[in-house]
């Protein structure tokens, strides 16, 4: 049985319509990293943290999945065997678009944190700081989204997932970020085909057996319909 692991980042989401942070034009352009994503931004000026945060989720709200998206979720409903996909993405495009079995490391903008006893809610449309936790009371909540120097979530079982796949696939990812940027190089390690799908070589696109360059909306699906046609 295929096993396909898939790597998606900002790229997939930005031919939706949102913004990626290492475009010239992009959040990071707007906003220090230090001040809106770091645990220490938030202590200094948690208002203007959540403020970042739910302009993001109402943005988020606006956009469509698109054919790359629609594609991921055919592929993992026609294939006969496992599609998993692992996002860097904080969006829910790819639910949307109707892939079932979608893991967020970096957390979600739909998603609301407590601080102080880490339960986990669906955050309303507007955070305001303070905010008290539904389960403990304490006023903690926090967006639930993975900032620099935290762990990204599941790690064991994103590991687990790259040592069992045949096939790898990055997705309108930078090749910056780690632990993601690693991921290629932990799957062919295990003896996956690795293929990456992006506007240019990413920062490891030397580690790849195989490079789509061009737009997802457009390479994605056509190589999901490789890959079905292949496996009937």
């Amino acid at each position: 049985m295929t096993k396909i692991v898939i790597l998606t980042g900002a790229g997939i989401s930005a031919e939706s319509g949102l913004e990626t942070f290492r475009a010239s034009d992009g959040l990071w352009a707007q906003h220090r990293v230090e001040d809106v994503a770091t645990p220490e931004g938030f202590a200094r000026n948690p208002k203007l943290v959540v403020d970042f945060y739910n302009a993001r989720r109402a943005q988020a709200a606006e956009v469509a999945p698109n054919a790359a998206h629609r594609a991921l979720a055919r592929l993992e409903a026609e294939l006969d065997g496992e599609v998993v996909v692992i996002t860097q993405n904080v969006d829910d495009l790819h639910e949307q678009g109707g892939s079932q079995k979608v893991m967020h490391m970096h957390g979600a903008l739909k998603g609301a944190l407590c601080a102080a006893c880490d339960h986990r809610w669906p955050a309303p449309m507007v955070m305001a700081p303070g905010d008290p936790c539904p389960a403990c009371g304490a006023p903690a909540a926090r967006p639930d989204i993975v900032w620099f120097g935290e762990m990204p979530y599941e790690m064991d079982a994103l590991f687990d997932h790259l040592a069992e796949a045949d096939i790898f696939a990055a997705i309108g990812t930078s090749g910056n970020v780690y632990p993601a940027a690693g991921f290629v190089a932990e799957a062919r390690r295990a003896g996956a085909h690795t293929i990456e799908f992006n506007l240019e070589r990413s920062a490891v696109g030397n580690q790849f057996a195989e490079h789509r360059i061009g737009p997802a909306s457009q390479t994605v699906p056509e190589w999901v319909a490789e890959v079905l046609g292949a496996r009937r």
